[in-house]
């Protein structure tokens, strides 16, 4: 068996390598201008490199089993003169008498040869076992990878380059199986973070949430808020056996970011760059005025009422559309203001005008490194300005990173580590850049011209808010400082003594201008903006401080019995402070807009102040046994505190176990092929803290002027409102996770394979308690009441391979996971509600029959299914709906479990199967890279107005874009009759009709397949030969070419992105949207 998948592996090499070797570089290795085959060695080729050739050398290349190696990269060093090995592992090539070969293929130590007299040189390469050696950061510590027992996955910083993205989220996403990824409401707005899991959601507790824990060198810190480019590795501890020394914490798993170093040797300067050019994705494009006007039209008549515009306008609209007129709207009735809406004839896209149709963005990155043998340092700078894709007002976010790391080994027992990092992130934008925005947008008519018959911009107009209405200003500002003394009293003991200290600072200022339209004669009155009255100013400033302080001591020591014997022990203590203080002042009324301050504004003035803070301690341990790199044990215990439980249920024990098998190792084993073939399994428990809730247990008084509506010697008192009852048996949420993984080396380690399956379990989570009698005069506070369990997989499969001077890397990472609540107070079953049974992402809905074509169709259907409850006025182009229980009636029955009337489970809106496809490509100096990610499952209930149009909305918040033109139409249509459009019986969507939504409930035919998959980025670089760049002081150089967001396959609309429905409700798709960006860069080395 063992020789079998060994010579498996050879025949790849040898069959299939040397084929694909053969077609890759026949035309670039041994093809000249003319196309004529010749030696790749030929002293015509090579006279710019050798002056003359001595000789000719051959060999063969064999494996540590004697087998032949075909495809290997011989290279002369210095040169980029090489050949390769045939498919029997022999090769030839010229040299001179100094030159040194060099040998090298994926998997295997590279070997220089040096030329002797002798004209045969045969070389047998040894597998590189750096992979099996490779080092990981886990909790307070590391550990080899190849001896992991817990449920961990790791990536470089390699994976992180030159991806032309604003922070490292958006880089991570489909990168790692398990860490989830996902858009934030407001799309790709610049100040949005992805928010992110691991193994899904793990809690519906009141007040909780299942976070996972970031640590950014050992320090909790927000991943988003630092230099992507500091970073070295990023380790993902996704078990309890794994996470568990980190306690509350954790309960939801850890993110473990460690930064870039200082490296011994002279110093070394690296600089790099991108410039990038961002266009936005999926914008719909609005119908035009035109059709516009006509599709409003039969929206109003099928809903029983008249035209919104007349024919005199539709005929305007159609004269200004073919140039027959030049003016787009007229005055009023009255003579002094303009006609908009019904009485404009405009033809406006108001996508094209909000949004611009390319955004430049930039960053720079310096980093110095270097060092000796008592000290070494790291330092780095970054600046970045990104650009925002809104035309009117701007948008921008700026980040100025700084970072210092120096360790100091002061002498053979004592060391101290310094690691300070400062990050600045600035965002503007104007103020009415907000949800309003994003909805008004969609909803604005293509008939309402951008500007007036005067040249001033018209009302209503986002224009003219964003233009003049205010501002926001965001600066955050972080400070972290952390130092570390490591003393090493004897060998293989070492004690550790860190401090860490973060500093946030926020600083918002925010302002409400008045906003002018103009009348006909030109003169400008004031307009009501967001729902404020017309002139409405106001200034608001809001600042908060977030002081965070950690401190670990902890000691290790590492055993070796017997040879084969080896332990190691570590026990700690670690503590964390969190003190939060926030201040805000706001006044209306300025009594200028050119001076923007709160004391230059007079009415209404309102100020606010909270001061809070949380604290957590906690005394761990961890043993580590392994025998013969064959077995593994690992064994974590914690006891844990928190200040945001009640003294008698503020500590708890936490413990978790892991163990492995490399069944690789065994004497029996014979299939040499493996390198790994290791099984594994942990089971842990940890307490989760994270709660909404700063003190859940104690009873609280809120103060403030708003309390009360009366005034005392003309002023508002500060009074207390009266607090409600708390809960004294409240207690930790509990969260167990079984594991069970499976790790596979294989063919040299060229194949790398991952596996794990779990079950996660949150038990006594925080629900609503039974009702008790209104006699109580308040709330029931809530208990620890309900279960769920959560469960899925994650798996990675790794492939490298080497075909002379061409090398790649194909890496796919595959997870999913479901969420199903095992215990839920819900008596009576409500479906609105959690219950028993119920899976996360449930959609509830009724099932459809089908469009009917005809009168008589929906006719006879009726004569046997009652819809109205559903509505009234059933006609030809109306949804017909399936009787699902057989009572004859059409409806959603008491809404239980029990009576869902006619609705039934449709689909489910969780992310299912969440993957990424990561393909590297080196060939000589060339590098490519393509990287797809996607989700496999999902479905999708859309609503409102960007997805159904005119369809049941009211006609001010109903929209028009070319895809809602796909409506029933028969031979009675307006549109038809009027030539304006064929009859379309075959529609996707139903008739529209304002305010009706009988055709719109949550239903099997519009539930949407939002699966997708999309090439998140691809790039080519090219780096400069090192004996052009050696003569200018360079070390390497470079350049590359970057695109993000390049294509996505869906079978969506395009008018969506998969990334961001289901994050509005209603407001499907009236988001920020996302760019396509293209960059270019250079990274040198100097």
């Amino acid at each position: 068996m063992t020789k079998l998948l060994h010579h498996l592996g050879d025949l790849g090499r040898s069959k299939v390598s040397y084929l694909v070797a053969l077609l890759f570089l026949s035309n670039t290795l041994f093809a000249n201008s003319s196309g004529e085959m010749t030696r790749l060695n030929s002293a015509a080729d090579l006279s710019f490199e050798k002056a003359f050739i001595e000789k000719v050398v051959s060999g063969t290349v064999v494996d540590e089993y004697n087998l032949a190696m075909p495809g290997v990269s011989i290279l002369i060093k210095g040169s980029t003169t090489g050949t390769v090995t045939d498919v029997d592992g022999k090769f030839s090539i010229s040299v001179n008498d100094d030159d040194i070969l060099v040998f090298s293929f994926i998997g295997y130590e590279a070997q220089e040869v040096a030329i002797t007299s002798s004209s045969t040189v045969n070389v047998t390469l040894t597998e590189d076992t750096q992979s099996l050696d490779e080092i990981v950061v886990v909790g307070f510590g590391e550990q080899k990878k190849a001896n992991l027992t817990g449920a961990v996955a790791t990536i470089d910083s390699k994976i992180l380059e030159a991806r032309p993205v604003q922070n490292v989220g958006q880089m991570l996403q489909g990168v790692i199986p398990g860490l989830n990824l996902q858009t934030a409401g407001l799309g790709g707005e610049l100040n949005q973070n992805l928010s992110f899991n691991i193994r899904g959601a793990g809690t519906i507790g009141s007040g909780s949430n299942s976070s996972a824990l970031v640590l950014i060198d050992g320090m909790e810190g927000n991943m988003n808020g630092i230099n992507p480019q500091d970073i070295e590795s990023v380790t993902v501890l996704k078990d309890a056996a794994a996470a568990s020394v980190y306690g509350s914490r954790a309960a939801f798993g850890v993110v473990l970011i460690t930064t870039k170093s200082g490296r011994k040797g002279k110093a070394k300067v690296n600089y790099n760059n991108n410039f990038r050019w961002a266009t936005p994705m999926g914008l719909p494009t609005m119908m035009d005025s035109y059709t516009f006007a006509n599709y409003y039209n039969e929206a109003a008549i099928n809903a029983g009422r008249s035209g919104v515009f007349s024919d005199e306008v539709l005929g305007n609209i159609k004269d200004f559309q073919e140039g027959k007129i030049d003016y787009s709207t007229i005055p009023n009735g009255n003579g002094d203001r303009w006609q908009y809406y019904g009485g404009s004839n405009g033809n406006t896209d108001w996508f094209s005008e909000q949004y611009k149709s390319s955004s430049f963005s930039q960053e720079h990155n310096l980093s110095v490194n270097g060092g000796n043998e008592n000290v070494d340092y790291y330092l780095s700078a970054n600046y970045l300005d990104q650009g925002g894709l809104t035309r009117h007002g701007g948008d921008n976010f700026n980040r100025y990173a700084f970072a210092a790391k120096m360790n100091l080994h002061l002498n053979e027992k004592v060391s101290f580590n310094y690691n300070s990092r400062f990050v600045r992130q600035y965002f503007t934008k104007a103020t009415h850049l907000n949800e309003l925005f994003y909805h008004n947008v969609a909803r604005r008519w293509p008939t309402v011209p951008v500007l007036d018959p005067n040249g001033f911009y018209s009302d209503p107009s986002e224009i003219a808010q964003l233009r003049d209405g205010g501002r926001v200003d965001n600066y955050t500002d972080t400070y972290y400082t952390q130092g570390q003394l490591t003393y090493t009293p004897l060998k293989n003991w070492n004690i550790y003594a860190s401090g860490n200290y973060r500093i946030t600072s926020i600083n918002n200022s925010s302002n409400i201008l008045p906003v002018y339209a103009n009348d006909v004669a030109g003169e400008p009155f004031a307009i009501p903006v967001s729902y404020s009255s017309p002139g409405h100013t106001a200034v608001n400033e809001f600042s908060q401080a977030e002081n965070y302080f950690t401190s670990n001591i902890y000691s290790d020591y590492s055993l070796d019995l017997a040879t084969n014997h080896h332990f190691k022990v570590m026990v700690g203590f670690n503590s964390e402070v969190n003190k939060y203080k926030n201040i805000g002042a706001g006044r209306t009324n300025l009594i200028t807009p050119n001076v923007i301050s709160i004391n230059t504004a007079t009415d209404n003035f309102t100020n606010s102040g909270q001061y809070n803070h949380w604290a957590t301690a906690g005394f761990f341990g961890r043993l580590n046994y392994n025998y013969k790199e064959k077995y593994f044990f690992e064994a974590n215990t914690r006891y844990d505190g928190s200040s945001r439980f009640i003294d008698d249920k503020r500590w708890n024990w936490f413990n978790s176990f892991s163990a492995g098998w490399n069944i690789a190792g065994e004497d029996f084993w014979n299939m040499d092929s493996f390198s790994m073939f290791k099984i594994r399994g942990s089971y842990g428990e940890l307490g989760n803290q994270n709660t909404s809730s700063w003190y859940p247990f104690y009873l609280s008084q809120p103060f403030s002027v708003n309390n009360g509506a009366w005034l005392v010697n003309g002023e508002r008192p500060n009074t207390a409102s009266a607090p409600g009852i708390v809960s004294t048996t409240m207690t930790w949420e509990r969260v167990k996770s079984y594991n069970i993984g499976l790790d596979l080396g294989l063919l040299d380690n060229r194949l790398g394979l991952n596996f794990d399956y779990y079950n996660r379990y949150t038990l006594d989570m925080v629900g609503p308690a039974k009702e008790l009698p209104v006699i109580l005069g308040t709330a029931v506070p809530n208990v620890n009441n309900s279960d769920l369990k959560s469960y899925g997989f994650e798996l990675e499969i790794n492939w490298r391979d080497q075909i002379g001077n061409f090398t790649y890397n194909v890496r796919g990472v595959l997870s999913d996971d479901q969420m199903q609540v095992t215990k839920y107070p819900n008596d009576t079953g409500n479906l609105s509600q959690w219950y028993n049974g119920r899976n996360n992402g449930e959609i509830w809905g009724y099932t459809t029959k089908g469009i009917a074509k005809t009168n008589d169709e929906m006719a006879t259907h009726l004569e046997t299914v009652s819809q109205n409850q559903m509505g009234n006025n059933w006609q030809a182009g109306d949804i017909m709906y399936m009787d699902i229980n057989g009572d004859g009636t059409v409806n959603g029955g008491s809404n239980t479990l029990a009576d869902p009337g006619d609705r039934s489970i449709i689909g489910n809106s969780t992310p299912r199967f969440r993957y990424g496809l990561d393909i590297n490509m080196n060939y000589k100096d060339f590098d490519f890279r393509i990287f797809f990610q996607g989700v496999a499952k999902r479905d999708w209930m859309p609503n409102g107005s960007y997805f159904w149009g005119a369809g049941g909305q009211n006609q001010w918040q109903a929209a028009g874009f070319d895809e809602h033109m796909d409506f029933f139409r028969d031979e009675n249509s307006p549109m038809v009759k009027a030539g304006i459009a064929g009859i379309n019986l075959d529609s996707y969507f139903p008739r529209p009709a304002f305010d009706q939504g009988r055709n719109t409930a949550t239903q099997s035919r519009y539930l949407q397949n939002a699966a997708y998959l999309r090439l998140k980025n691809a790039q080519i670089g090219y780096s400069i030969p090192k004996n052009a760049l050696s003569k200018i002081g360079v070390a390497s150089a470079r350049v590359f070419v970057s695109g993000e967001n390049l294509l996505t396959f869906t079978k969506m609309s395009k008018i969506f992105d998969p990334e961001t429905v289901g994050l509005n409700g209603w407001n499907d798709g009236k988001t920020y949207p996302f760019a396509t960006t293209y960059a270019v860069g250079i990274n040198v080395n100097f």
